[in-house]
């Protein structure tokens, strides 16, 4: 078990006080902190492994309650000698029900980059379990999207209280679907100045109706099925997608009336879920308007791919820089050669589809750390 490392207090000279005002502003402070260690530790730890820990490097676990009342487990990390406030790395998670949390022996692709960032001296850190996961309280796969939102957005507005922080040099990474919906997570005006850069990692950009039919076109083609068949495959899973998520319908209503297109359902005899969240949670995506969203950013913005992504499509990260660059031209896109969806490294298109994922390769973190440092140091220099 990691050391707590609390100190969010610095002790500054104390005028007209003398040594009993100093003395006691510090058992003051010192108070403070120990407070602060206890409040993280008010949030069970669910897990029996050590928490993550680092050289040089403070790691401190605390939370934040959501709108919903749910204590989400929040982990942040500085560099243990920094004299000045330091921007952020607030990171906007995945859709699937698993945790931000980067232990040493991990050997998740988005684990270790988040360990790499963690060790940067120039930057804080910021991570959020969502509902469910990890030690945060709640329910991920009865949590829908709008509860999620509000989640990450409480968690935005906490880092003003860290005196570490910088709160008002925030660079947002989005990473799958919050590759997507990063901007929304700054609500206000206010807020969104906060912000000085997006990074997107196997983002999207579109509306989740045609998200899906990309995608399901992708993994019948993936899954060996003929050209003709996947055309025919096509015209159902437009009527069952239509049904669910245009006229928001149950899917279990819909296959009950259309049996036949049982067989498109990815899970089987589960109507009510969808890659382990509750179907409201897709309803609520595709209310979205992420084109608004994005062409609403007047900030420096990049745009990852992964060449081999079966997820998303192509045209997705090219789309998001796009509707930046509506504003100026801030943003681009880049295709990372043999990256998979969210930092993995396949050797193809088809082990990407079979998970099948060669070593980890670093340079993807480099990739992060280089645009990370040009915007934060380079051009602010």
């Amino acid at each position: 078990m990691i050391r707590h490392f609390l100190n969010l207090f610095r002790l500054k000279a104390s005028l007209g006080f003398g040594a009993w005002g100093l003395g006691f502003r510090a058992l003051l402070l010192v108070s403070l902190g120990v407070t602060q260690s206890a409040r993280g530790d008010d949030l069970p730890r669910k897990a029996k492994t050590p928490r993550e820990n680092y050289p040089n490097v403070d790691v401190i676990y605390d939370f934040v309650t959501a709108p919903d009342g749910k204590r989400l487990r929040t982990i942040i990390t500085k560099p243990r000698n920094a004299k000045a406030k330091l921007p952020v790395i607030f990171v906007a998670g995945w859709l699937s029900c698993d945790s931000v949390e980067a232990l040493a022996d991990t050997k998740d692709a988005s684990g270790l980059v988040f360990r790499g960032l963690a060790q940067l001296p120039e930057f804080s850190l910021f991570r959020v379990d969502k509902q469910g996961i990890g030690d945060s309280e709640g329910v991920c796969s009865e949590t829908d999207f709008d509860t999620e939102l509000a989640g990450y957005r409480a968690a935005f507005r906490v880092l003003k209280n860290y005196d570490f922080i910088d709160s008002n040099r925030v660079y947002i990474l989005g990473i799958s679907n919050g590759g997507g919906f990063a901007p929304l997570v700054p609500e206000t005006e206010a807020e969104q100045r906060q912000v000085r850069g997006y990074l997107s990692v196997g983002g999207w950009a579109k509306t989740w109706f045609e998200h899906m039919l990309e995608i399901e076109r992708r993994r019948f083609a993936l899954m060996g099925k003929s050209p003709a068949e996947v055309s025919d495959r096509m015209k159902n899973v437009a009527t069952l997608y239509y049904e669910w998520l245009i006229k928001g319908r149950s899917v279990d209503e819909i296959l009950k009336e259309q049996p036949q297109l049982e067989e498109l359902w990815p899970e089987g005899k589960d109507h009510a879920h969808l890659y382990g969240r509750p179907l409201a949670f897709y309803q609520q995506l595709q209310q979205l308007n992420l084109a608004a969203a994005w062409s609403n950013v007047k900030v420096s913005t990049y745009a990852m791919r992964g060449a081999f992504d079966w997820i998303m499509s192509p045209e997705d990260a090219g789309l998001i820089a796009s509707y930046v660059n509506s504003n100026r031209q801030l943003a681009f896109s880049y295709e990372v050669p043999q990256m998979g969806h969210t930092f993995q490294h396949y050797l193809s298109f088809a082990d990407a589809f079979k998970g099948k994922s060669a070593p980890f390769d670093p340079k993807v973190t480099g990739l992060v750390v280089d645009w990370l440092k040009h915007e934060a140091i380079t051009r602010e220099d």
